[in-house]
């Protein structure tokens, strides 16, 4: 069956959310999971190759999204060897899938079985619709044996309250505040308050404008809610504060982030980078999201013989 040509104003979901969980894993962790972050190894992170599961019976072959090792702290003075590392799978899910719980217990039982290590999976859910919770668990029974109870955490966006994550100085809950249960007529404030918590982080350039691309992906406001958005805008007390916010929207127009044509060259070679040398690290994807278009153009060319990821990384240091 051939595949229909997207239409120019789609949207990657999955490639836009791989990129932030990656980006700002740690943030990520830190935000949803506290008590996990809190005992594990901050220099530890180890993005792992790409893992593919085929369903056999559909012919469908799906690539897992985000998949990071990370080393938990244990205890002062203990040897290095008896440290424990567990594997973190989140996957995220654009739309409702009924069999999900199903095959991410399958993506669970693959990587524990390549790695002999705990494996902690997480589901993210960006859909909008429905907003019955989603299940967060996978149980096999038969006539008087609960063979196996496989749960995972659960974070479904549109059961979440925006206002609930405002005092949060972290660069996730900036992004996923987009996506999170907003009134229609809270769109324009929203999008300021998102704004303003990056203006506050004063994260580097390429951050900045990954985080304010994916929150304007989410956030296309029409004209009267433009209208709003200035007012809202213009309601910052502090100056400085400002001045930020007005700095990241004019870029939008200034790197083609609104237009969409970098962002979008962007998402691509990163998408190609990924199926040729497997995913990238953190580093490594906020290095390829700082380039500018010309060498963007050429990475795309070069990316073609690429075998592995050392060769990224030395076409990098030219």
């Amino acid at each position: 069956m051939s595949k229909s040509k997207k239409k120019p104003e789609s949207i990657d979901h999955d490639q836009l959310f791989k990129q932030l969980l990656t980006t700002f894993f740690l943030e990520f962790l830190e935000l949803f999971t506290p008590e996990f972050f809190a005992v594990i190894d901050p220099y530890s992170l180890e993005v792992l190759p790409q893992e593919y599961f085929t369903e056999i019976e559909v012919g469908d072959r799906k690539a897992m999204d985000v998949i990071i090792r990370v080393t938990l702290l244990g205890r002062p003075n203990a040897p290095a060897s008896s440290r424990v590392s567990v594997v973190v799978n989140c996957e995220h899910q654009s739309s409702s899938e009924p069999d999900f719980q199903r095959r991410l217990f399958f993506y669970f039982a693959q990587l524990h079985r390549k790695y002999l290590q705990p494996v902690y999976p997480i589901a993210l859910f960006s859909f909008d619709k429905p907003f019955r919770p989603e299940k967060n668990a996978y149980q096999v029974r038969v006539p008087g044996l609960q063979v196996m109870d496989f749960n995972f955490l659960t974070i479904q966006l549109n059961q979440l309250d925006w206002r609930a994550f405002l005092t949060q100085r972290n660069p996730v809950a900036a992004a996923l505040m987009a996506k999170m249960k907003i009134d229609p007529a809270d769109r324009p404030r929203v999008k300021v308050e998102c704004l303003r918590m990056i203006a506050n982080l004063k994260l580097d350039k390429a951050r900045t404008y990954q985080l304010s691309g994916f929150i304007d992906n989410y956030l296309r406001l029409n004209s009267v809610e433009k209208e709003q958005f200035q007012v809202e805008v213009d309601k910052i007390k502090l100056p400085k504060e400002r001045e930020s916010v007005m700095e990241i929207t004019t870029s939008w127009k200034q790197e083609g982030i609104v237009e969409g044509r970098e962002s979008e060259g962007r998402m691509l070679v990163v998408k190609l980078l990924t199926k040729k040398v497997g995913n990238l690290s953190p580093e490594l994807l906020a290095r390829v999201s700082s380039l500018n278009i010309d060498r963007l153009e050429a990475l795309a060319e070069d990316l073609l013989d690429f075998k592995h990821v050392g060769d990224l990384e030395r076409w990098m240091a030219v």
